[in-house]
């Protein structure tokens, strides 16, 4: 078992895949400490899902290094993918086995010890919400209760890294809640890797992000850090009495405002760092009441969109 107190559990470094001609990534970085809640981000086919390939020793790196708990994933495969817990996109399920055969399957080929396999069933599926249908045949459940299945699977042998591939794909809202809330209950005992394209997945899990494009690294970092990356360029402003929106726009500084009605407006700015003091000058000569002022965070959208543009 890995100790909490070491510093680093996952180390990606410098790593290049390639594929015939195709370079799938180019050189990437990223490390994840024990007890993080880390989301790899990026456009389908940016590289995520070979970086869990990678990880979990299902293809080599052309380049780089890359450890678990601090083993060598090339070096010593089977010692390094024992920490490892892994949900591909498409859950590696058979369909003609009851939730409890599978799970024993799964227990076994992770050589979780033959007395401790009934106990760690009964916990995965409390766990995972399951319990009820342990008895039931897989080729019977719904989308959402196959991915549950395919979670419990992951962490049978309390493994100090899971990584999910896109575990919310294909499932429906309420399902999607469902299993965020599971995720985030797992990264209460162990570290977790999440690949998304799903920005809201990442508010709802994560506290580090990696983002890839194109099989490059153009950000890591914090979620806060993430959303700010990009210098906001609007200010929220709420005045009264409600002000023409020529004055608002005719403020020093002032790139352009949007009247949004009852006296709110959102105002553009440049890279003018005193527009604050100048529209709180300008409301205390003219009399208006400040009743809401703020620099407007960048959705994580807007965000995502702008550093992928950046990269072009």
């Amino acid at each position: 078992m890995f100790k909490m107190n070491d510093p680093i559990l996952l180390e990606f470094c410098r790593v290049r895949k390639q594929f015939g001609p195709v370079i799938a990534l180019n050189d990437v970085s990223f490390s994840v400490r024990a007890g993080e809640v880390h989301c790899l981000v990026g456009e389908n086919g940016a590289g995520k899902s070979t970086v869990m390939n990678i990880i979990c020793g299902i293809v080599r790196q052309s380049d780089g290094k890359v450890s678990v708990a601090g083993i060598d994933v090339l070096k010593h495969p089977l010692e390094a993918k024992a920490h490892i817990g892994f949900l591909p996109q498409n859950p590696p399920i058979y369909a003609d086995f009851t939730v409890e055969e599978y799970l024993r399957h799964a227990a076994e080929i992770r050589r979780v010890p033959d007395r401790e396999i009934p106990k760690a069933m009964d916990e995965v599926l409390e766990l995972c919400g399951i319990t009820h249908f342990r008895k039931r045949l897989l080729s019977n459940l719904s989308g959402g209760y196959k991915q549950r299945v395919g979670i419990a699977q992951a962490i049978i042998h309390k493994p100090d890294l899971v990584i999910f591939d896109e575990p919310t794909n294909g499932l429906d809202p309420t399902q999607v809640l469902g299993v965020r809330r599971l995720l985030r209950e797992i990264a209460q005992n162990s570290t977790v890797l999440i690949s998304t394209h799903i920005l809201s997945e990442v508010q709802a899990v994560c506290n580090k992000i990696v983002m890839v494009n194109r099989g490059k690294t153009i950000f890591k970092g914090s979620t806060s850090d993430f959303d700010n990356s990009i210098v906001p360029d609007s200010i929220f402003l709420k005045v009264q009495p409600e002000p023409a929106l020529e004055e608002v726009q005719a403020i020093t500084g002032v790139t352009g405002a949007e009247a949004l009605g009852d006296g709110s407006f959102r105002v553009r700015f440049g890279d003018d760092t005193e527009v604050l003091e100048n529209i709180v000058a300008v409301a205390a000569s003219k009399g208006w009441h400040l009743e809401e002022m703020g620099v407007e965070r960048s959705s994580m959208d807007a965000v995502f969109a702008a550093l992928t543009k950046q990269q072009h």
